[in-house]
């Protein structure tokens, strides 16, 4: 290009990164030829020629001992060993369980400055108050897991929540001819229910609500909380013909009715968890909704990586296809 122009590379270089002085005559003649024959700075090899780095702040729920978050801890560590060579560092926040701990952990993440976030919204009302604030910052925002309903620009990978729970009253109403009584069973670490809890729950009864026909169909719900699994008692399934768990902790139902012999109790819920794997198995639960976390956290990384070390233009919304797992069909399936 310098030589097409007639000027010297360091006059391009200053007209491309727009620094220095430089005539107007040089910068018209260089871009003619950038018009003329195109021209992509390659990005990827400035950075790393700067050593520039990239840091990507991780705000999630505490994982341990959680098996479905461990797992979206694996893609993101497996993103982070991938593009950690381009300049990407990695800045993890983690809250407990609970809105007192999440509150306190947003104010560590709006004072840490980086080039961009990823956030799971467990708390609604606080998430939004969180990313109101946020956007302040102007860098990219992906949500994994949780897709919040904001005017807040944000990037999203993960299931469609409300398809995910209208597919579940979908696989509660197949082969069924008589009456069904439906326990939708909401275990919870704190009473207040997440958004995608909620959205689940929405999609499920819209199901129904979309399909009149099934007037065969009678709902009950349960809330307890994480710490009150004890309190299951055998009044809750008198009657019960289907459970459905909008969350990973079928395998807490599926343990109960298989403790006390009940049998005969369809269950859907989420999440290849180790627990529910082996009530799948054993044929207590009927179907899980794999959400595939690993998958998510990897994807959700390399949304910032594409968008922010390579300057790409990324699509917003990436959702997870909604797979369902039977017994038949399982097997242990690593991200590639």
């Amino acid at each position: 290009m310098a030589e097409l122009a007639n000027v010297s590379p360091g006059t391009v270089d200053r007209i491309i990164h727009n620094r220095g002085q430089v005539t107007q005559d040089n910068v018209d003649k260089v871009n003619a030829i950038i018009e003329k024959f195109g021209y992509k700075r390659n990005i990827l090899a400035s950075n790393l020629a700067l050593n520039k780095k990239f840091h990507f702040a991780v705000f999630l729920p505490k994982y341990e001992n959680i098996e479905y978050w461990k797992s979206q801890i694996t893609g993101i560590e497996k993103a982070a060993v991938e593009f950690g060579k381009f300049g990407v560092v990695l800045d993890y926040f983690f809250y407990d369980f609970n809105a007192v701990s999440f509150k306190k952990e947003i104010e560590k993440v709006l004072d840490f400055e980086c080039d961009g976030l990823l956030f799971a919204p467990i708390f609604y009302e606080e998430s939004v108050q969180f990313l109101n604030e946020y956007q302040k910052k102007n860098i990219p925002i992906v949500m994994i897991d949780s897709n919040i309903g904001t005017n807040i620009e944000h990037a999203y990978i993960g299931q469609d929540a409300f398809q995910s729970g209208y597919l579940a009253g979908r696989l509660i109403s197949f082969a069924v001819k008589n009456e069904r009584q439906i326990l939708i069973f909401k275990i919870t670490r704190e009473i207040e229910s997440t958004s995608v809890y909620l959205q689940r729950i929405d999609g499920f009864y819209s199901f129904f609500k979309d399909n009149e026909e099934l007037t065969n169909f009678k709902f009950s719900e349960i809330t307890i909380k994480d710490s009150g699994i004890d309190q299951l008692n055998l009044e809750m399934f008198s009657g019960i013909n289907s459970v459905f768990v909008p969350n990973s902790r079928a395998y807490i139902v599926a343990r109960f009715l298989e403790q006390n012999h009940i049998k005969g109790v369809r269950i859907i819920g989420y999440d290849l968890l180790k627990d529910n794997i082996e009530y799948l198995n054993k044929g207590i639960i009927d179907f899980l909704i794999n959400q595939r976390p690993e998958e998510q956290g990897y994807m959700g990384i390399n949304h910032l990586y594409k968008k922010t070390v390579l300057q790409e233009t990324v699509e917003n919304t990436h959702y997870i296809p909604l797979e369902i797992i039977l017994k038949e069909n399982y097997f242990p399936v690593k991200l590639r």
